[in-house]
Parts: structure tokens; C-alpha cells; sequence
């Protein structure tokens, strides 16, 4: 009887030091996906997801600012060769056959080269693999709901601070306790999202209530949470740290307050928080 009483002590100290462990772990991580003031670019891409997109978005900037650059200065030729001082008599045809076969053919040709380069990333976004983690997200009046659906997990992550205004010291102290600083209020939740890195996590996306939105730039990923409907969006990270992200469509008063915190550790960290968190969120 005693030696089953030490041993069973022994596992439970065993288990609370890994927990305590792994806390530390979540709490040290590098703060990654987070807006910046005055931030004009995109945050670091995390997956190749968002690498994709990124890279996409800067080859339309280059297209775009091409043709922007070459109707600007028709517009300009045209306003200095053709204006009523420079050009008294102004011509008198009607059409030109080649200036319309080009005009017509060379849009075609953009669209098709921006057609070869954006589907295949489209279908690599909308193609779900196999999941290795899935993770059943629901968005409602104004918090998230999340379910590891293979590991009877469930919880609710709120802002840190919901409710409140402004900045005070008790939001302060309740961000410092959670691994925070004051400047991730508004963006940090009482509970995070703990995905493993270079896995392949699946979310399944509804709503309770209204039409929410889950996203995490850093990412590449945006799903609508539609009530009534299951869908579904995929990730594999490839750097640990913390990412941020918030609710991406208008639901209501407090729509500004349905902060996203995903963590991205290692298969350790995770495997020592997935055994805390099925003895305090197993359902």
C-alpha cells in the first residue's frame, strides 16, 4: 500500500513538474506574428502558406506599378504632343486597327500570366491535406471556442482585459502573469492555441451566433466562421514563438475585442502541455 502510494506521488510530482515545465516554455516564447505601429509590410511569413502569398503580392506590386508607370506617361505624351497649342488641327480617323488588337491582347496575356501564378497557390490553400492536429475552432459574441478533437481538449480563450477600456494595473498584472507585456493588450488571451511546429494542423471553423472570421496573418490563413456551416482552413508552422490575430469580420459591438493567440512550440512542449491541459480542459 505504501509502495503504491509513493509511486502514485511520485508520478503526480513527475506530471506537475513537466506542466510547470511546459509553462515556462509557452511563457518564454519569442513574440512573432504581431502588428507594429506604423507598420506598413507584412508580418514574418511562419508557413509556406504565407510565403506564397506574400511572394504573390509582390510580383502583382511589380505588374501593377509596370502598368500604372506606362499609362502615366501615355497620359502625359498625349497631353503634351496633342493639346490644341502643340497639335491646332486635330486628326480625323476613326480607328486603328492595331492599337485595338493590342490593347485587347496584352490585358489577356496579364491576366493569364497572373492566372498561372495565383491559382496554384489558391489550390494549395483550399486543398486540405491530411491533418496531423485538428482543432475545431467556433467564433461567438465575442470570444473563441476550441476543441482538440482527437484529444478531448476544449476551452475558451478571451482577451486579456475584455470589458475593459483602457489600460490598467490590473490588465497590466494580469498580462505580466500570462507572459505579456502592456503592449500586446488587445491583441493577448487568457488562453492560447498550442500547435506543435512543422505539423500539419487542420481547423475545422463555424460560429455560434453571427458570421466571425479566424486569421492569423503571420500565417497566411483567413476562414469565415459561418453558423450552421463547418469549414475549413490548414497550417504547418515552421518557427516557434507567439502569433497573433483577431476576429476579421464585423460581428457586433465588441468585434474589436476577439483577439487570436496562437503558440507554436516544439513536439515536446507540446506533448507536456497536451497532458496538462486534458486533466484541466478534458470534456
Amino acid at each position: 500500500m505504501r509502495l503504491m502510494t509513493s509511486l502514485t506521488a511520485l508520478i503526480g510530482s513527475a506530471l506537475a513538474a513537466t506542466s510547470v515545465s511546459a509553462q515556462t516554455a509557452l511563457e518564454d516564447l519569442e513574440i512573432v506574428g504581431a502588428p507594429i505601429p506604423n507598420g506598413v509590410g507584412f508580418q514574418p511569413a511562419a508557413t509556406e502558406l504565407a510565403r506564397d502569398v506574400q511572394w504573390l503580392d509582390n510580383f502583382l506590386l511589380i505588374i501593377i506599378t509596370v502598368i500604372s508607370l506606362f499609362v502615366t506617361g501615355l497620359l502625359a505624351y498625349v497631353i503634351l504632343r496633342y493639346n490644341s497649342k502643340t497639335n491646332p488641327t486635330p486628326s480625323t480617323f476613326t480607328h486603328n486597327s492595331p492599337l485595338e488588337v493590342a490593347w485587347t491582347v496584352v490585358p489577356i496575356v496579364i491576366l493569364v500570366v497572373i492566372g498561372a501564378w495565383s491559382l496554384p497557390i489558391l489550390f494549395k490553400q483550399q486543398e486540405i491535406p491530411e491533418a496531423d492536429l485538428t482543432i475545431k475552432v467556433t467564433g461567438y459574441q465575442w470570444y473563441w471556442g476550441y476543441e482538440y478533437v482527437d484529444d478531448g481538449v476544449a476551452f475558451e480563450s478571451y482577451m486579456i482585459g475584455y470589458g475593459e477600456g483602457n489600460m490598467n494595473p490590473d490588465i497590466k498584472s494580469q498580462l505580466e502573469e500570462a507572459g505579456y507585456s502592456e503592449n500586446e493588450f488587445r491583441l493577448a488571451t487568457d488562453t492560447a492555441v498550442v500547435v506543435p511546429i512543422n505539423t500539419t494542423v487542420v481547423m475545422q471553423v463555424t460560429g455560434a451566433d453571427v458570421i466571425h472570421s479566424w486569421t492569423i496573418p503571420a500565417f497566411g490563413v483567413k476562414q469565415d466562421a459561418v453558423p450552421g456551416r463547418l469549414a475549413e482552413l490548414w497550417f504547418s508552422a515552421e518557427r516557434e514563438g507567439i502569433y497573433f490575430g483577431q476576429c476579421s469580420e464585423l460581428c457586433g459591438k465588441d468585434h474589436a475585442y476577439m483577439p487570436i493567440t496562437v503558440k507554436v512550440v516544439s513536439q515536446e512542449v507540446y506533448d507536456a502541455w497536451l497532458e496538462g491541459a486534458k486533466v484541466e480542459y478534458g470534456v
